[in-house]
């Protein structure tokens, strides 16, 4: 099992850059991902690293602009965004999948969730 924790949204102009991090506690070696929901819609993945952090995968609409990254020595996952759209705009959630070897984007395979962080991107 492990806690997960998001950190670091808020407010951004188009254009801008933010980083999220993730925290994690307890056991912590799992693949996490990156998703988001925004406002009526349903929460899609935006991006995964794998326990190593050597595998990714990214959705096509922030492929180019957002990175994804972790340190396994101080147990976080980081999103890191660049040239933000308003449509990025939505609560950021982190979670870890129980699959050994997966590495995706689809909500249903992540078990442990955070509470999500708030990014707003508008001018």
């Amino acid at each position: 099992q492990v806690q997960l924790v998001e950190s670091g949204g808020g407010l951004v102009q188009p254009g801008g850059s933010l980083t999220l991090s993730c925290a994690a506690s307890g056991f912590t070696d799992y693949a996490i991902g990156w998703f988001r929901q925004a406002p009526g819609k349903e929460r899609e993945g935006v991006a995964c690293v794998s326990r190593s952090g050597a595998g990714t995968n990214f959705a096509d609409s922030v492929k180019g602009r957002f990175t994804i990254s972790r340190d396994n020595t101080k147990n976080l996952v980081y999103l890191h965004t660049n040239s933000l759209k308003p449509e990025d705009t939505g609560v950021y959630y982190c979670a870890a999948t129980r699959r050994r070897y997966y590495c995706g984007l689809q909500v249903n395979e992540y078990d442990f969730w955070g509470q999500g962080s708030q990014v707003t991107v508008s001018s």
